[in-house]
């Protein structure tokens, strides 16, 4: 088949923004430029490849699974069905952490990632900051071969520890970092999220905060006198959150920040000089 035909059958059955990054993907073209190489010819095993893909999307599978890749502060992660499909909000929760980290903390910097998934905060961090000591945590072992999976891929050095949340961790950090699950249970959400991305990843219990509360209510005993715990959080969980922190650690500051849809996202603790 030409690239034309291949084209025709992905428009005829996903949006055609989907069946040009995917045909350019599996060709290793850009998807933009496909209408210059219309005549030519796929060979036969990449044409059954790129009509699986196009069903599958036809089927509701997100276009991140399907390739399996997955583009994340400049850098490209290997995502399976084990993980969560990293959101443009994880970014900005990076980006600010960054800046803290930057301008408070001098020498190797300590980072505990709790909830990793596929590692893309933890190694994000750990590649912007290359003295950073990183860990990665996460009570799924499938995602934690994603997450080294991509710290081979990245070539960024890291330590795994299977755990839920804090439980199996006994160091201090500098740095707790974390999106955890804050999903409430019945909460109504995107078709293609709750059919597809792993529901461990999604749910937090009645109120959206169990995280939370298990993360807050253990975590003094590993963090170092100077820290930062940075969250990503639901856009109504801020002030249920802060009160969850006043609870269980004593004499800190919290700041509050918003995405760029101007929701609040994060949510930032450190203590008071």
């Amino acid at each position: 088949m030409t690239i034309e035909e291949l084209l025709i059958y992905g428009k005829k059955n996903c949006h055609s923004d989907y069946a040009k990054i995917l045909l350019g993907d599996l060709l290793q073209k850009n998807p933009l430029e496909l209408l210059l190489y219309l005549s030519e010819h796929v060979p036969d095993e990449i044409a059954q490849k790129y009509k699986e893909e196009v069903e599958a999307i036809k089927n509701n599978k997100p276009l991140q699974y399907v390739m399996g890749k997955v583009n994340f502060y400049g850098n490209e992660f290997y995502i399976n069905e084990n993980v969560l499909i990293p959101r443009f909000e994880t970014e900005e929760l990076v980006e600010n952490t960054i800046k803290y980290i930057e301008k408070n903390f001098a020498g190797e910097v300590s980072i505990l990632d709790l909830g990793c998934g596929s590692g893309v905060i933890g190694l994000t961090l750990k590649n912007k900051i290359p003295t950073a000591k990183v860990t990665l945590v996460d009570i799924s072992k499938e995602a934690l071969e994603v997450s080294k999976i991509n710290s081979n891929k990245l070539n960024l050095e890291a330590t795994f520890i299977n755990s839920d949340m804090l439980n199996n961790v006994n160091d201090k950090y500098d740095v707790i970092i974390s999106n955890p699950p804050y999903i409430r249970n019945n909460e109504e959400i995107e078709t293609i999220v709750k059919e597809n991305e792993p529901h461990l990843a999604l749910y937090g219990g009645e109120d959206g905060l169990e995280y939370y509360k298990k993360i807050l209510k253990n975590v003094s005993q590993n963090l170092s006198a100077k820290y930062l715990i940075a969250f990503e959080i639901g856009k109504d969980q801020a002030k249920s959150i802060s009160d969850i922190a006043n609870k269980y650690l004593e004499n800190i500051n919290i700041i509050i920040k918003k995405d760029l849809q101007e929701r609040d996202r994060m949510l930032f603790i450190f203590p008071k000089n």
